[in-house]
């Protein structure tokens, strides 16, 4: 990050100025530039310019689209965030399932076993399965309504910062000058970048494949994971009626060989594994299957000056345990009440405001990642003993009923 001097920060009088700019395009952003707007803060949500293609007809209803393959499992930290902020209650919930229970097995023949259930759990339900689109489409419609947010389209250029704030240039030459700029610009973040931040990259050599299917048993808004150890990690998620999301994490050989096939010829590789629970799977949409390579990012900090990170910027997971999105809407709330908090004399952008976020975010972020990490070293090692004491510890987990609610507890955001 360039470091100007207050005056030549100010230089340009057609600046646009807000309290807070927000790269990115995705929920997290669109989240957090709702949140900042009503807590009462002037937000700039700079969006990069549409891939051609990319465009959404609005003409037709939700309920008649296609059903989205990118869903996400969100705990009740996001739904009380999104409800929050007038977000929850404008989706579509005809295109929203509840997930009830879990139900995750181990691999072989004699594979552990281990289950959740919202009783269990003491609450009315797990998690909510929701569409990326069905999501984006509330969260627009409610930044058309939200007050002192402004949409910019652009390609941001340089980043620089002084002791007021930062300033984004685009490749206009227009600038945005804001005493806070956050990063929810993706895995792959440019914020991150201009700020100096390293990284800590390792590539899972895997692929998530994700489609749509309906199945013939009736899925009682139950989730399925199999935990396998040459095939990856794969799980098979209630949408609403007797149809199920796919999330295979499939090691990169497999996912080409299943991306080189039909999707008919996917479901009978899937029927091995839920044919007994969920009977015979059919494509819901023969073209719509995608292919997402993992990996895990650990940024070397959060914050720089001025700026922090939300979302895939601040930390990437293994979709295994389908909190990636969930981690992001918790930094939200992180940082909305660190900021609020915060003493009068300190700006929203001030050093000190900033490490209590980073101070906050910093365990539940180290768990998650150790969490999916451990979890993926543990089941893709191909050694019999260690097969062994996998599912022997699934099947011990499984029988201890408090152990249980505790980790259902701190997944649900509790």
């Amino acid at each position: 990050m360039t470091t100007q001097t207050s005056s030549s920060l100010q230089s340009r009088a057609d600046a646009r100025r807000s309290a807070v700019c927000i790269v990115g395009n995705g929920a997290i952003a669109k989240t957090a530039a709702l949140g900042f707007s009503q807590a009462g803060h002037s937000v700039t949500l700079l969006v990069p310019p549409a891939r051609p293609g990319t465009e959404e007809s609005s003409s037709s209803s939700s309920s008649e689209k296609p059903w989205d393959v990118r869903v996400y499992a969100l705990n009740h930290t996001a739904q009380k965030l999104l409800a929050s902020l007038k977000v929850w209650g404008a989706l579509d919930m005809a295109r929203v399932a509840p997930v009830d229970a879990m139900d995750v097995k181990g691999d072989g023949e004699q594979g552990g076993h281990l289950g959740f259930d919202a009783f269990g759990a003491h609450t009315g339900t797990l998690a909510w399965i929701v569409e990326d689109s069905n999501l984006n489409m509330a969260l627009d419609a409610a930044l058309r309504f939200a007050q002192n947010v402004e949409v910019v389209t652009g390609r941001a250029c340089k980043l620089s910062c002084s002791a007021l704030g930062t300033k984004v240039e685009l490749e206009d030459g227009a600038p945005i000058e804001a005493q806070l700029l956050l990063g929810a610009d993706g895995r792959e973040s440019w914020v991150r970048g201009q700020c100096d931040i390293g990284i800590d990259y390792r590539s899972y050599h895997q692929r998530a494949i994700v489609a749509n299917f309906s199945c013939e048993k009736p899925h009682h808004n139950v989730a399925h994971q199999w935990f396998t150890c040459k095939e990856g990690i794969i799980a098979l998620l209630p949408l609403p009626g007797d149809k199920v999301s796919l999330v295979w994490s499939a090691p990169e050989t497999l996912a080409d060989t299943i991306m080189d096939e039909s999707l008919g010829e996917l479901a009978i590789r899937l029927g091995e594994y839920s044919e007994s629970t969920l009977g015979l799977l059919k494509p819901l949409q023969p073209e719509a299957v995608k292919a997402i390579p993992l990996a895990l990012v650990r940024p070397h900090a959060v914050t720089a000056p001025h700026a922090a990170l939300i979302g895939d910027a601040a930390h990437a997971v293994h979709p295994l345990a389908g909190h990636g999105m969930n981690l992001g809407f918790a930094d939200i709330v992180d940082l909305l009440r660190v900021v609020n908090e915060r003493e009068a004399q300190h700006g929203i952008g001030d050093e000190r405001v900033l490490a209590r976020y980073a101070r906050a975010r910093k365990e539940d972020v180290f768990l998650m990642q150790l969490a999916t990490d451990g979890l993926e070293r543990l089941f893709g090692a191909n050694l019999e003993p260690v097969r062994v004491v996998r599912n022997l510890g699934l099947n011990l987990l499984d029988k201890l009923p408090l152990v249980k609610r505790k980790l259902i507890a701190h997944a649900m955001g509790k």
